[in-house]
């Protein structure tokens, strides 16, 4: 069964309140449980260190990685080219750093998976095949959709004359 052109859209935003509530309700109450558990085997004070080391060595991280990630770009512009992966590696690369600086360990692996360059290369290759090449997910170099396979962006033909 085929589905309407933009169901993929329409399906993600349904899904929306529900992404919502998992951000603003299950991360915290992750965090609070990770906290209390590193906190119960290793101490307080050993957990709160631990969660300032891991900010500060994130921002270490991201500042050496943004400044290469910013050479790309700049590298990229100057051969004419669009920067479209570096600016989303860098995008990721925030994302990475904003993560870092939540407090918390599972905020933190999610923030040092995105400065991890293979992962993150990964990553917005997918981001760039499916939702702005319109290409399945799948390995480089994986062909096109099929026509009409009811994914992707529709093309319409037809003829356009302004009458005034």
């Amino acid at each position: 069964m085929q589905s309407a052109p933009g169901g993929e859209y329409v399906a993600g935003m349904r899904a929306l309140p529900f992404l919502t509530l998992l951000l603003f309700l299950g991360i915290p109450l992750i965090e609070i449980y990770l906290l209390i558990q590193v906190g119960g085997w290793i101490g307080a004070l050993p957990t709160v260190f631990l969660v300032v080391f891991t900010a500060v060595l994130g921002v270490l991280l991201l500042r050496q990685q943004g400044f290469a990630a910013l050479q790309r770009v700049q590298a990229a512009m100057a051969q004419g080219q669009i920067p479209a992966m570096e600016l989303l590696e860098a995008m990721l690369l925030t994302l990475g750093g904003i993560l870092l600086l939540v407090p918390g360990f599972f905020t933190d692996a999610l923030g040092f998976l995105c400065l991890i360059p293979p992962l993150r290369r990964w990553l917005v290759r997918g981001l760039l095949d499916r939702y702005f090449l319109g290409r399945p997910p799948g390995p480089p170099g994986a062909g096109p959709r099929a026509p009409g396979s009811g994914s992707g962006p529709v093309t319409l033909e037809g003829e356009f004359k302004r009458e005034e």
